[in-house]
């Protein structure tokens, strides 16, 4: 047909609308009308560059904006599975709540709770109550505050006790953290002023010392959680800063980033500090991130000083980064279970996924493959390895077993894709023209899906 007469032959809306297969579809008829109109526009878009030169049969048409509905009737925010070996991957939403954080969460969502409210007094109550007193009995700190993430504690924290003011801090501290945020704009958002001290690779005490001066407002310590700096280097231990502090009348702020709240080091995971070194140290105010080594929810937990606290609470920025009531729930839940670090190990997912050792984690690798050759997919066992991720524990890999598949009839790319477009998304990785899912982050129960899926997308 000639491009006028299939212009002058495309459909009317209304007329596809009384189609029997559409008016029978279970959707709002606002949303079919518009999935109809964007339909027709592509088409006539088609016609126009000479890219449709026939239309489509009416059932082929009706099956068309049927699956278009499907695809936009799936919530853009939903599960998926990670495959990519990186335990807190920031793009996938770091850490996995346990079981008994996830329930907490729902069950705070689906009805009223006590989220303000003082059950005993019958009166107004403080919703830091619910997590503060588990805070201080697990880190030994006086008092706790908890916002919405780690970047809102810093700010709160440096406007509260340095506005107007210079913080001093190390040049080999000026981190910048995802999303390009970074420590100096932080610090100016906040209404202070960055005294840098040191050099990039080594910073004394003496730098600190000398620096002091009538505008100092405040020490800060920040932990490089996503980088390294090795070789010839050095820092100043932080009970020499909190001395120092203490001597000048400033207090110490220290930005811990990841907060680990378990000694990782005999579990064989190095150079990660934990919250209650910095509590023992003696540091004024303590922030760190609940997603991430914590393994609870997205929050930025401040811990310290009573006296310091108390003001961070009563300051007017508190309100506008408060948390809300299924994070304090999650995380009440979370520390819960920090009441017990060896259980802690063992229930909470990101604990857990990290410290898998390496004979499980092939064993689990094997069972995917075996599954996966079930529905005819070439895969094989490899040893490789993996990366904590979400800013933490930078310099340490960590054993890693994967089930490799190597299509015939596809590219690993198209493969990829085929896996990504899926409505429950599986989300590997590519090395070295194979497609690899790794074990460490994934759960059994997900094996018959994954090897289904993957069997179709290859075949």
């Amino acid at each position: 047909m000639e491009k006028k007469d299939l212009l002058r032959a495309l459909p009317k809306i209304d007329d596809i609308l009384r189609l029997p297969v559409l008016a029978e579809a279970d959707l709002p008829l606002p949303v079919l009308t518009d999935l109809v109109r964007a339909y027709i526009d592509s088409l006539r878009e088609g016609i126009l560059q000479e890219k449709v030169t026939a239309l489509p049969e009416k059932d082929e048409l009706c099956r068309q904006i049927l699956a278009q509905a499907k695809e936009k009737a799936l919530p853009s925010l939903r599960q998926v599975i990670n495959a990519t070996g990186v335990t807190l991957h920031t793009n996938l939403g770091r850490s996995c709540l346990s079981e008994a954080a996830a329930k907490a969460a729902y069950e705070a969502a689906r009805r009223y709770s006590t989220l303000e409210y003082d059950i005993e007094a019958g009166a107004r109550g403080s919703r830091y109550s619910h997590v503060e007193e588990l805070l201080c009995r697990i880190t030994g700190a006086e008092s706790a505050l908890v916002v919405n993430n780690n970047a809102a504690a810093v700010l709160l924290i440096l406007s509260c006790m340095a506005q107007g003011g210079e913080v001093i801090t190390s040049r080999g501290e000026l981190v910048e953290i995802g999303g390009s945020f970074r420590i100096p704009e932080i610090v100016q958002q906040c209404g202070s002023r960055l005294k840098e001290v040191g050099a990039t690779n080594k910073t004394h005490l003496r730098d600190y010392e000398n620096a002091i001066g009538e505008e100092t407002r405040a020490l800060l310590k920040v932990h490089t959680s996503n980088f390294r700096i090795m070789g010839f280097s050095q820092s100043v231990p932080l009970a020499d800063l909190v001395a120092l502090g203490k001597k000048a009348g400033l207090p110490v702020i220290e930005d811990l980033g990841s907060g680990c709240l378990v000694d990782l080091e005999p579990l064989g995971i190095h150079d990660e500090p934990t919250v209650m070194q910095s509590v023992k140290a003696g540091v004024d105010v303590i922030s760190f991130s609940g997603d991430k080594l914590l393994g609870g929810p997205q929050a930025g937990i401040i811990i310290g000083k009573k006296f310091w606290i108390d003001k961070l609470k009563k300051h007017p920025l508190n309100r506008a980064v408060r948390v809300d009531k299924m994070t304090l729930a999650a995380l009440e839940a979370t520390l819960r279970i920090y009441l017990d670090p060896a259980e802690a190990v063992k229930e909470i997912p990101t604990l857990r996924m990290i410290l898998e050792e390496e004979s499980v984690l092939k064993e689990k690798a094997q069972k995917l493959c075996d599954k996966l050759a079930e529905k005819q997919v070439p895969v094989s066992l490899l040893q490789d390895v993996d990366q904590v991720g979400g800013g933490s524990v930078p310099c340490q890999f960590l054993p890693a077993w994967a089930a490799a598949v190597a299509p015939e009839n596809c590219s690993v790319d198209q493969l990829e894709e085929r896996l990504r477009k899926l409505p429950r998304p599986i989300i590997g990785r590519i090395s070295h023209d194979r497609y690899l899912l790794d074990v460490r982050a994934l759960w059994e129960e997900d094996f018959s899906y994954i090897a289904e899926k993957v069997g179709e997308a290859v075949g």
